[in-house]
């Protein structure tokens, strides 16, 4: 396989994985609202927080990996 179908490949796989974190952050977010208008602040509410900021944190990963694997292209 060339080096820039290789490359390519490797940009859907990001893009699909950049789909389905933005997914589960909507998701979960609202779950969150749902749980703090609900006054029902426990120990999921912050579990659900924390795994909200590590996807987020997660989604800022994914951009810079794209964005690499872009310039790469650009350099064929």
């Amino acid at each position: 396989m060339a080096k820039i179908d290789e490359i390519k490949e490797i940009l859907n796989s990001l893009r699909l994985f950049f789909s389905i974190a933005v997914g589960l952050i909507v998701f979960l977010t609202g779950a969150l609202i749902t749980k703090e208008q609900n006054s029902s602040i426990d120990v999921y509410f912050w579990l659900g927080s924390a795994i909200d900021i590590l996807i987020m944190i997660g989604l800022v990963k994914i951009i810079i990996e794209i964005k690499k694997n872009i310039s790469i292209i650009k350099d064929l």
